[in-house]
């Protein structure tokens, strides 16, 4: 027996078709039965790949004696946060403000009348334990409060609705845009996230890119700050090429490690997080810090990308799960069973030299780092020669049952009846959510047209241009931009980071081949649609929402905090200002200077709260107009009607130095513009 879900396009809600619940997905008739029936949404907000959503779906969601109350008392609600992430981000500040803490999964209680949430929390076990109640317990109180305290409840819900429109609306100030202590401040608070903090023993590790792009950026101004910002870059780029959280044999980076030392990671690899980590390591790698380590991460990442997640009509899938099957008989799937190696199992696969070989590059040890089998850690950088990649290609054939020259592709899993039935040749591999998301397909578009750039590998280019050529021609819908992709059908109308990141990677490709004028011409387009539908036209900047899509919200956020991924509104802001120099189109100009004195306030209070907007900042203060350089705010045009005895013209702001004959007399200019007043200087 099957819900609502099952003929979802989403793999989340198709993992929960099966439930005992009678899930709805969110829609009109939904909302309308809870109002006419007087019952409180239930909403369970996740996405396919999270382990604890995975484990709640086995356990609670799947109990015929919760399913039982939840259905007779609730109305209950499934959302795939990577379908809807504006709302997610809605519920997720609720219950934040509710409980001082957030996550997935998200599960909130809403009044039916106005979606409202007086209740909520992440994971509820089916009994008691981890210092949670029993689901049930919740339920039955959560009812009870909804039956029986009335009073109380109109009066939180109004409370509720007042903070969450007062955090949606952000405070009028005049700040000088131009005061050279804002950028600073910004720069050197931001790096402050990123840097080793002794105190953040045993807590989690993630990659907070925004935050280390935000440092190797500011680290250009030299003098203006010691060499802290540079070191924490670099140290940042260390941390993932070498650590656990890099898939050392098979390529692509995890979410994140559960510890401090980088080690462990929680296993699922997620499409944003490795596009941003390529353009990352790239840009180290064309700052001077020749790592080999940074571009063997990215190598691999790119041979996983293509081998792995990469649909025939050339877009990027958007996960792979952290759990995975030992067994095809196995009930449930173990974390990180796809990748990690026991003692016994190296002891058995690989020669006395080989393993020693592996013992002296790697943690390995034979009580393991994780349940008693090993991640593997590099012990240091630089290169690791071809003996140890012939070992690693050893344990690769293990794992996919071919060499990596041999498996050009390897095809997905798609859920976890087709993991548990494919006779697969090495290990049973982690379900693969094919769907395609155009903003993370955007972040991977970016990264590889930076490594194009850097590299000059010409699979970097091939790649990136396929991906983004299916979402420019498949994309629209009734005339309207899309977010997603499932197998040929595109569907949900784009949020406000779809536009921003795939107007950034069209500039990217531009940026990357400055000859190909088309890429241009295209983010032109989409910003014109952009602006129409999502410009706040009275405070400034893009709401997360299109005008025309927001009436079931009952706020319109313009979301400006980075997370794992860059606020849209910061790369937003520093797309216009690219336009505006790419264009001569002042308009563009006059919007990025309307958008960054709306969250001045926000640059000002909170500057860890949005790094993206820092660097949107960078790019008003000191963009000007070589490619495998790390110029971070530079933008390249072919112009043909130069004077033919001009070799290269850089304009800065609203002027331009006198054209530049050779490449010595450029580089000096690039010299001069770049060691310019200093920024903390006024």
């Amino acid at each position: 027996m099957t819900n609502h879900l099952a003929a979802s396009e989403s793999l989340y809600l198709r993992k929960h078709a099966e439930n005992p619940i009678d899930w709805w997905y969110w829609c009109d008739s939904a909302l309308e039965i809870a109002r006419r029936e007087d019952k409180p949404i239930f909403l369970s907000i996740g996405y396919s790949s999270c382990h604890w959503c995975t484990v709640m779906e086995g356990e609670a969601f799947s109990d015929r004696a919760i399913a039982d109350y939840l259905n007779h008392y609730f109305l209950p609600i499934k959302v795939d946060r990577e379908e809807r992430p504006d709302i997610d981000s809605i519920y997720m500040q609720a219950l934040q403000m509710m409980v001082g803490q957030g996550g997935w999964p998200l599960n909130v209680f809403l009044t039916p009348d106005s979606l409202i949430p007086f209740y909520g929390g992440t994971y509820f076990p089916v009994q008691p334990r981890f210092n949670r109640p029993g689901f049930l317990q919740v339920l039955q109180s959560v009812r009870r409060y909804y039956d029986e305290e009335k009073e109380k409840l109109s009066k939180f819900t109004a409370e509720m609705l007042g903070a969450l429109r007062q955090s949606a609306i952000l405070p009028r100030a005049e700040t000088n845009l131009a005061a050279p202590y804002l950028l600073a401040t910004g720069i050197e608070t931001n790096t402050a996230v990123i840097r080793v903090n002794p105190n953040n023993y045993g807590r989690p590790s993630f990659p907070m890119i925004p935050y280390s792009h935000l440092a190797l950026q500011g680290s250009r101004f030299g003098d203006d700050f010691d060499d802290s910002l540079r070191q924490a870059a670099y140290q940042r780029g260390e941390d993932l090429a070498l650590g656990g959280i890099y898939d050392h044999v098979g390529g692509g980076f995890h979410r994140y490690t559960v510890d401090s030392t980088w080690t462990v990671p929680h296993f699922e690899k997620m499409l944003y997080d490795n596009g941003q980590i390529v353009e990352y390591l790239a840009n180290l790698w064309s700052a001077g810090d020749r790592e080999a380590a940074f571009e063997r991460g990215i190598k691999g990442t790119v041979n996983w990308l293509k081998r792995e997640m990469t649909a025939p009509e050339g877009y990027f899938y958007a996960a792979q799960d952290a759990d995975s099957f030992e067994k095809a008989t196995d009930g449930e799937p173990e974390e990180g069973a796809f990748y990690v190696w026991s003692d016994l199992e190296l002891r058995d696969y690989l020669s006395t030299e080989e393993l020693g070989l592996l013992q002296a590059n790697f943690t390995v040890t034979a009580e393991g780092n994780f349940e008693g089998r090993n991640v593997l850690q590099r012990r240091q950088g630089g290169e690791l020669g071809e003996e140890i990649e012939n070992m690693l290609d050893k344990l690769f054939i293990r794992r996919y049952g071919s060499s990596q020259a041999q498996l050009a592709l390897f095809p997905p899993a798609r859920d976890n009846q087709e993991a548990k039935t494919v006779s697969w040749p090495g290990r049973i591999p982690a379900v693969t959510d094919t769907k395609m998301i155009v903003a993370w397909n955007s972040l991977m578009i970016s990264g590889l047209a930076r490594a194009f750039a850097v590299f000059g590998e010409p699979l970097y280019w091939k790649m990136a241009t396929q991906a983004a050529e299916f979402i420019l021609k498949h994309q629209w819908l009734d005339g309207r931009f899309q977010r997603l992709n499932y197998q040929g059908q595109a569907s949900v109308l784009a949020q406000s980071e779809d536009f921003a990141y795939f107007i950034k990677a069209l500039l990217d490709l531009q940026t990357a081949k400055p000859q190909e004028t088309g890429w241009l011409e295209a983010a032109i387009d989409l910003q014109g649609e952009f602006d129409r539908w999502f410009w706040a036209e009275d405070e400034g900047g893009y709401f997360n929402t299109a005008s025309d899509h927001s009436l079931d919200l009952i706020v319109r956020e313009r979301g400006y905090t980075d997370n794992a991924t860059p606020s849209a509104n910061g790369i937003a802001i520093a797309n216009l200002l690219r336009l505006s120099r790419l264009t001569e189109n002042l308009e563009y100009l006059d919007r990025a200077e309307k958008a960054l004195q709306s969250f001045s306030t926000i640059l000002e209070e909170s500057p860890t709260a949005c790094p993206s907007l820092f660097v949107a900042l960078d790019h008003y203060r000191h963009g000007f107009c070589l490619l495998s350089r790390y110029l971070p705010t530079a933008v390249y045009r072919v112009d043909a009607s130069l004077p033919s005895s001009t070799f290269g013209l850089i304009c800065q702001g609203l002027c331009c130095l006198e054209p530049a004959e050779n490449l010595e007399q450029l580089d000096q200019q690039i010299a001069g513009v770049m060691a310019g007043p200093s920024i903390l200087l006024g």
